[in-house]
């Protein structure tokens, strides 16, 4: 259905359940019916009403909505106390929709979007509880965002009890899942969990058939605010066989060790095709710290949008090293720079804020 709704609050219907369905999680870079995101609201990591860091937050993020709007439909969640501030941010042509939201990183507690096999889109709903329960989250309200999302979207819901977040896993729509054994395999997630009835859980519900695990994250995300591991800000796909990998050259910063390990667990790897896994390298950004410590900057964390990619930028040198691997990576894609440092400076990235609804089969148009 079109990204057409109400902007009042309307009462989200309960949304159908499948009875485990089997479908498939696209490619990022496949077709896209829009694109869903969240409105920072106050809280602990954002700041309160009116501060300066609220005010940060909610222009990153509208940059990020503003530049996806020229590609693609767009629509923002915003807690209902925040959708006329929201309106005001993001201005015309976005669609805001009131939730209730504790936080805005929607692509870890909004729903996963599949392509049943005939042809029409479900939502995965994972279980979300703050990013492993950490002291400093509320997800009282986020762990209902993704039932009521796929009700607006008017797609099915095929619940999962894995609690996951979508940017603890990356997939090529081809069968092949990169994982993180730190985030999926958390005890304070999912205690007593191997990675054989995490593969199981995951499979079912994105429809893949092989998992490739890495070891660790990236250091920062093992911080006080961080997720314990994200794979989606250190590797991902680009194309099938093709993983793109955060790489820190500076031995100066721990993770020019993490890029070794990483590079050596996906080394000679095969994805669920049997094709040998090709590896390009993308050079971390010059600068190596900031106010708190070692960067997690990454240009690994952008968005693939229709005939798009949307890349974090830093104003640092390497941006347009960053950019010119990219666009090689998606041919024929623009790429759109997008400053994110007050992104990332919230714990985060533009792939972390974003969520793509995938065309239905039938509806799908050539997306270079």
């Amino acid at each position: 259905m079109p990204f057409i709704y109400s902007s009042a609050f309307p009462p989200a219907a309960p949304a159908l359940t499948l009875d485990a369905a089997p479908a498939r999680m696209p490619a990022e870079w496949e077709t896209h019916q829009g694109t869903w995101m969240a409105f920072p609201p106050p809280n602990h990591t954002f700041g309160p009403s009116g501060s300066p860091t609220l005010d940060r937050a909610r222009g990153a993020w509208a940059r990020v909505a503003r530049t996806i709007s020229r590609y693609e439909p767009v629509t923002v969640l915003a807690d209902p106390r925040d959708t006329t501030a929201a309106r005001e941010w993001l201005g015309e042509g976005i669609t805001v929709l009131g939730v209730p939201l504790d936080d805005a990183w929607l692509r870890d507690s909004g729903p996963t979007f599949t392509r049943r096999p005939d042809g029409t889109v479900a939502a995965v709903d994972w279980v979300f509880n703050g990013w492993g329960a950490q002291q400093w989250a509320q997800w009282g309200k986020d762990q209902n965002v993704g039932r009521v999302l796929a009700a607006h979207a008017g797609v099915p819901v095929n619940p999962s009890s894995l609690v996951n977040e979508g940017g603890g896993f990356h997939v090529d729509g081809e069968g092949t899942v990169l994982l993180t054994e730190t985030v999926q395999l958390d005890p304070q997630r999912n205690p007593g969990a191997t990675k054989e009835s995490v593969e199981d859980a995951i499979h079912e519900a994105l429809g893949t058939t092989k998992a490739i695990w890495l070891p660790r994250g990236l250091t920062r995300d093992y911080g006080e605010f961080g997720t314990r591991g994200h794979v989606d800000i250190v590797a991902a796909f680009a194309g099938p066989g093709t993983v793109l990998l955060h790489r820190q050259d500076n031995p100066a910063h721990p993770d020019h060790e993490v890029y070794q390990e990483l590079h050596s667990a996906l080394a000679g790897q095969t994805d669920a095709q049997g094709r040998p896994l090709r590896i390009i390298d993308v050079p971390a950004p010059a600068a190596l710290e900031d106010d708190e410590g070692f960067v997690d900057w990454s240009y690994i964390n952008h968005y693939v949008a229709n005939n798009a990619v949307v890349l974090c930028s830093f104003d640092d040198p390497n941006d347009a090293v960053a950019a010119g691997i990219l666009g090689r990576a998606y041919p024929g894609r623009t790429i759109e720079l997008v400053d994110a440092r007050d992104i990332f400076a919230f714990g985060g990235g533009i792939h972390c804020i974003t969520q793509q609804q995938p065309a239905p089969a039938g509806r799908q148009e050539a997306a270079a």
